[in-house]
């Protein structure tokens, strides 16, 4: 099991990326450290201000949110609910769904027990259905 960023920054690795981050918190600037690091986020959003002369406020709208769901499921150790063909079904047929207006990502939790269940799309309604069905062939695989 990964735990914490170290997906994440392994991703970045992979895909040659200098900045990244996750939901919790942790933000990664590859040209400054291997780890998180609030101080330097901080400090190079600021130099982005004084370089850019906006505010913060304005540069921090620099994007618009998507929806986005995350159910956890626990399972029993041992059991391995991410290999059952009834998931990864629901899981192949989630992302069709999705295909255009968002994404999935399903992992097992690298601290406990959980399969991760997270979904983002513009629209609500269909990510709700998509993370529902997906959540259920788990539980039911569990």
């Amino acid at each position: 099991w990964l735990c914490g960023f170290f997906g994440g920054a392994e991703a970045m690795r992979q895909g040659g990326f200098n900045w990244g981050g996750e939901q919790s918190g942790h933000i990664v600037m590859t040209d400054y450290a291997t780890t998180g690091d609030g101080l330097i986020a901080g400090l190079q959003f600021m130099a982005a201000m004084v370089e850019t002369g906006k505010p913060a406020s304005e540069l921090a709208h620099s994007f618009e949110t998507v929806p986005q769901k995350l159910t956890n499921v626990r399972y029993a150790i041992g059991k391995e609910p991410l290999n059952s063909e009834a998931v990864k079904a629901a899981i192949a047929d989630g992302e069709n769904r999705l295909a255009k207006t968002g994404r999935l990502l399903i992992r097992k939790s690298g601290t406990e027990p959980l399969i991760r269940v997270m979904g983002e799309s513009e629209d609500s309604a269909l990510l709700n259905a998509v993370i529902g069905d997906i959540v259920s062939a788990v539980k039911a695989a569990v």
